[in-house]
């Protein structure tokens, strides 16, 4: 087959192997301490005997998204959802070093024993899709819808992909959390409780579902923009709308366009399209197939050999999965670069470091959620674990 073809970079990939600092980040610092250097032909060798003198003490999660030089040190791969599961499933393991970013770490800590303790290798590995719903902007949000007397019939739902402060508040407020695999199934429960649904902070995840899976109009969303006066909405418009959609998005599944679509079928006859939910709603609806980031995987596993496929999703899993088919011509979507910039902090000489500092008996760059965020976020979490 076809060998995979490497996008070309662009000055958008920023950050791209974890250069510089990202300041608009979560957490947006540095990793603290002497970090090994990238060029040291030991940090394989240093990864290993790290891991293995902790032995069960440690416990490490590799995000689908990181690259392969992190992911061969996972003891489970998965996406965010199922890592923090498989994190609260191991009891006995002292430290879960989540190879992921910071709301990945912090649900692994709600949903983790008191005893043990998450650590993230760079704390300026953020997400920008959970940094575009800050909390005081939700509850301003919230407030006005309050103050419109149209909170009672609203169900707050927050895709995994949010901090642990929305989480928390989508808690206190009745409503629960998504992923990308059960949104159909826990907007069905919000809509049998309320008449219109804030959906954070996603606002493709939200549209995509409730448009093509729920059978809503376009007219029944309303995109909520925390960035301008009176979130963009007259009163009226937020009475009208069924789906109130955060302005939110992920920066590597919003670059894709329908022209990358058309432009892939022109070049590749027969091509298969696979795109992520949260792509944008002309990328969904021009796409052959769109699901969570495992129902990607399970589809090349199960697709035929010889067959083409054009995949809508972040680059180190889409050229992962080209060497894992051979058999079958995986391409990627875009042919410019896409990688997940902040996910890509996360690199060996963190991970080492991070090891090494656990063997030393120092706990470095823990995660923890504070006592009643916990609960209230374990509340909604709960919430959509009762729809399985």
């Amino acid at each position: 087959m076809t060998a995979f073809s490497e996008p070309g970079a662009t000055g958008t990939a920023l950050l791209l192997l974890g250069r510089g600092s990202d300041h608009g980040s979560e957490r947006g610092v540095a990793c603290p301490g002497a970090l090994p250097a990238p060029s040291d032909p030991d940090l394989v060798e240093r990864a290993r005997t790290a891991k293995a003198a902790l032995g069960e003490r440690v416990f490490v999660l590799g995000h689908h998204y990181q690259r392969d030089e992190v992911i061969q040190f996972a003891d489970v791969t998965g996406d965010s959802f199922k890592l923090a599961r498989e994190a609260a499933a191991r009891p006995q393991a002292e430290y879960i070093v989540f190879c992921g970013v910071h709301f990945m770490a912090e649900s692994a800590d709600i949903l983790t024993g008191d005893a043990q303790q998450v650590v993230l290798p760079d704390l300026a590995a953020g997400c920008s899709m959970a940094d575009m719903a800050a909390l005081h902007q939700v509850e301003t949000c919230w407030q006005r819808l309050v103050d419109l007397d149209l909170a009672d019939a609203t169900v707050p739902v927050t895709y995994m992909n949010s901090s642990a402060d929305i989480k928390g508040f989508v808690g206190r407020n009745g409503g629960l959390v998504c992923t990308s695999s059960n949104a159909r199934q826990v907007l069905e429960w919000a809509f049998q409780r309320g008449r219109r649904v804030l959906f954070l902070p996603d606002q493709h995840l939200g549209r995509n579902t409730a448009v093509l899976e729920l059978g809503f109009a376009l007219e029944d969303c309303a995109l909520y923009d925390p960035n301008k006066p009176a979130g963009g909405l007259t009163d009226q418009r937020l009475g009208e709308a069924r789906m109130l959609l955060w302005r939110g998005h992920c920066s590597v599944h919003g670059r894709f366009s329908a022209e990358c679509v058309s432009e892939v079928r022109d070049r590749v006859p027969g091509v298969n399209v696979l795109v992520h939910p949260e792509c944008r709603y002309e990328v969904v609806t021009a796409a052959d197939h769109v699901g969570s980031t495992e129902y990607i995987i399970r589809t090349l596993e199960s697709a035929p050999a010889g067959s083409a496929w054009a995949v809508g999703t972040e680059l180190n899993l889409v050229r992962r999965l080209a060497n894992r088919h051979p058999d079958k011509q995986v391409m990627f979507l875009d042919r410019t670069v896409c990688y997940c910039s902040t996910m890509n902090r996360i690199d060996l000489p963190h991970l080492v470091w991070a090891l090494e500092e656990l063997v030393a008996g120092r706990v470095v760059n823990r995660i923890t959620v504070d006592d009643r965020t916990s609960h209230d976020a374990r509340v909604a979490l709960d919430r959509m674990l009762a729809l399985a």
